[in-house]
């Protein structure tokens, strides 16, 4: 009899089980409250009790921890200073989703070498997530890989479903059954439509296949998730203006949805140059401190430095600081941009309340 299965499978290979891996590192007190504190931030932003704005900020993805943990301490100490007009999130991606073929992410290939030894990605990605919490600074991530979230979404403030995989219906599953707010993000040619399903699908109990914190195979049956919520990013052409944010504020009206919505201000809304973003952010300011509620939050892509760098497999050619996959603005812009929003929400709160 000829074998029928596995003729493409070079072999199988033992994952650590979610459980395990906690309890190597597990989550502290501090840590814990870092998380629930900024999730329910998070959700009285949703709800347009808090007036604050979120803002999501950090690298395109993590490839090194040192200047990660670097750049983590900067934004926390920028974090506390505008902490009264802004909720402010480090991006933390560790996995990269792709059209084609390139590096997946820190999960997939901590090594960038190709070993793809996944249990060390987790076990890295573990690991600085809970030092980011411990500092008292949130964190959020896109849920790519849906096996991941067991072993890192009790230390993920927000999550995010991509442009690419926000009409999956196993995405859509996953959400409803995170503990954390989840945005989506829409199409990669600017439809709104599988977002705002997704966000709807998202909201619905759903039973699906995955696996428990004891790593077995196991029907998971959620109760939805009422925090989901629409990110625009572009697509064909950039979304963030007046016009097409009245258009998305609509769409969720005509679904029965919250009217809220977050501007990723890089990928197709900054054309994917790094400098576009600004233009994006003070854009979406402008519109906040006009009186347009239905905006409560932007994305920001940022590293230490700006731009980014090819990688050809030699680690020792990096630059420190420096993105390996979209291009970010550099720290001092990200610092400025901030800054110089808090001081404009400032006196427009001054202003609304004389």
């Amino acid at each position: 009899m000829g074998q029928t299965e596995d003729l493409r499978v070079k072999g199988y290979f033992p994952l650590i089980v979610p459980r395990v891996l906690k309890n190597e590192i597990p989550l502290t007190e501090n840590a814990s409250n870092t998380v629930s504190s900024a999730r329910k931030a998070i959700e009285n932003i949703l709800l347009r009790k808090d007036r604050r704005l979120l803002a999501i900020v950090g690298p395109c993805s993590i490839h090194d921890e040192k200047s990660a943990l670097e750049y983590a301490t900067r934004l926390n100490t920028l974090r506390q200073k505008v902490e009264q007009t802004f909720v402010i999130v480090m991006r933390v991606y560790f996995e990269k989703p792709r059209t084609s073929i390139g590096w997946k992410g820190c999960i997939n290939d901590p090594g960038m070498d190709g070993s793809c030894d996944m249990v060390e990605g987790l076990r890295k990605a573990r690991t600085l997530l809970m030092k980011i919490a411990e500092m008292g600074l949130p964190a959020g991530t896109e849920m790519l890989d849906p096996i991941t979230p067991q072993y890192l979404s009790d230390l993920v403030s927000w999550g995010a479903i991509g442009a690419r995989t926000t009409e999956s219906q196993t995405h859509r599953e996953l959400a409803s059954g995170l503990s954390m707010p989840v945005g989506f993000k829409n199409s990669t040619d600017g439809n709104l439509s599988p977002a705002i399903n997704a966000i709807l699908a998202a909201r619905t109990p759903q039973s699906f296949l995955g696996i428990d914190p004891d790593g077995s195979p196991s029907v998971v049956r959620t109760s939805g998730n009422a925090w989901g919520h629409l990110i625009l990013r572009g697509g064909k052409r950039p979304n963030y203006d007046h016009v097409s944010v009245e258009i998305a504020r609509l769409s969720l009206i005509k679904n029965n949805l919250p009217e809220v919505m977050i501007v990723d201000c890089s990928h197709a809304n900054s054309m994917h140059k790094y400098q576009g973003q600004s233009v994006v952010w003070k854009n979406v300011i402008d519109q906040y401190v006009s009186g347009n509620r239905s905006l409560i939050g932007m994305m920001l892509e940022s590293n230490l430095f700006e731009g980014n760098q090819k990688f050809n497999a030699d680690m020792s050619a990096l630059r420190y600081g420096v993105s390996i996959t979209d291009e970010c603005i550099s720290w001092e812009t990200t610092e400025s941009l901030i800054m110089s929003a808090h001081e404009r929400l400032l006196k427009a709160h001054f202003d609304e309340e004389n």
